[in-house]
């Protein structure tokens, strides 16, 4: 179902009336004039649901001036509670048959604080939230709302989209140019494309699943996703092929999405480890990120294999080669204490095994001195790479 979720704002009446606007959606269309901004969006939409959300002041009597058969005690009341600014649910409750009739779609009046205080603030998204179902088209319309619920309007899209499950089509804005007298329509919908990006950079240095970026990518996310599961599961080879792969494309990154040229540097930046000379580079740049953002497990994986591909490629090996690795492997067990701690400490992170090294469990007790440990022994096996 589409949802409009629109705010009433509070004007005086001049000879009667609330001066009017004509706004233009850029599309060539005359454009009736009107006081209230939620109702040629509803016709253009074809919004199945109207959420109108005032204050006890707002101008609750303009939605009942035209048409709308409405007994006119009930009008002339509704004037004098908007002039007080003491509208209340109760006086609302019965005006929201006749304008549903009058409209021909589902409408809910609904009373909502003035936001002045955090808990306000918070209660306009749990009032929004109430009105919208799953998967619900939901449009907000902040034209006629208080000069900070744009940011408000903002949260509220991406929290309907987390608990709602809706899609969010459109955050509407009618600019009036008092000097000009035009009123230019404005979807500010891109502004939740900066958010994605922003939730995908936030979900990325948590725990380092690129892959977060790709639904962001079009197509040619599909490769960096593949790349991103590949690392995950300690296959940087691999992982770099298709990383190598995505970097060459030259539609890597939408031509159309202004978000994805701002964070373009940012997301080359992250994954930039694949650039590096050789392949115990490439393992140890991974350890010193996985240590950082506190993946213990993996930074003790990588750091192993660092370690032994540099012993490999020391040896003048195949470092890709089964036998060769394992060779190395053998010689830094028997050559190399730093080593052998280290892949010690891996089992006991890996397998939740008790260490035969008594001196390991102290570490896996305090993350602190763990962490600690292990940029240790990196450094001293010479892993780390920035």
């Amino acid at each position: 179902m589409t949802t409009l979720l629109t705010f009433l704002g509070r004007a005086p009446r001049q000879e009667g009336r609330y001066r009017t606007t004509c706004y233009d959606f850029g599309d060539g269309m005359d454009a009736e004039p009107t006081a209230f901004f939620g109702w040629p969006l509803r016709r253009r939409l074809g919004a199945e649901r109207l959420i109108i959300m005032g204050t006890s002041g707002s101008m609750w009597d303009h939605l009942f001036d035209d048409g709308v058969n409405l007994p006119e005690g009930d009008h002339l009341r509704l004037m004098q509670a908007v002039e007080e600014k003491r509208v209340t649910p109760d006086l609302l409750a019965p005006l929201t048959r006749p304008l549903a009739d009058h409209l021909g779609c589902e409408v809910h009046l609904v009373l909502i604080p003035y936001c002045r205080t955090e808990k306000e603030q918070t209660d306009i998204l749990s009032i929004m939230a109430h009105h919208v179902q799953a998967n619900d088209r939901v449009h907000i319309d902040v034209t006629h709302g208080f000069r900070h619920l744009p940011m408000l309007a903002l949260l509220a899209a991406l929290y309907l989209r987390v608990a709602r499950g809706a899609s969010i089509d459109g955050i509407w804005y009618g600019a009036y140019d008092p000097d000009t007298g035009q009123a230019p329509v404005h979807n500010l919908i891109g502004l939740l494309g900066i958010a994605d990006w922003l939730q995908a950079l936030n979900t990325y240095d948590k725990d380092g699943d690129y892959g977060a970026f790709a639904p962001l990518l079009g197509p040619a996310g599909e490769q960096l996703a593949r790349a991103a599961f590949l690392e995950r599961t300690n296959n940087p080879v691999k992982a770099r092929e298709a990383l190598t792969g995505w970097s060459s494309k030259p539609d890597r990154f939408p031509a159309d999405d202004p978000a994805a040229t701002l964070f373009r540097r940012e997301l080359e930046q992250r994954v930039a480890w694949y650039k590096r000379r050789d392949r115990a580079a490439w393992e140890g740049a991974l350890a010193r990120q996985y240590l950082d953002r506190g993946d213990y497990v993996r930074a003790a994986i990588f750091s192993l294999e660092s370690a032994i591909s540099a012993e490999v490629l020391r040896s003048e090996g195949k470092v890709n080669q089964y036998e060769d690795r394992e060779t190395a492997r053998d010689t830094l067990k028997h050559s190399a204490e730093g080593f052998r701690q280290l892949n010690n400490l891996r089992n006991a992170l890996a397998h939740g095994l008790q260490a035969h090294d008594g001196r390991i469990e102290k570490f896996l007790l305090d993350e602190i001195r763990l962490k600690r440990k292990l940029k240790e022994l990196g450094e001293r096996l010479g892993v780390f790479y920035h």
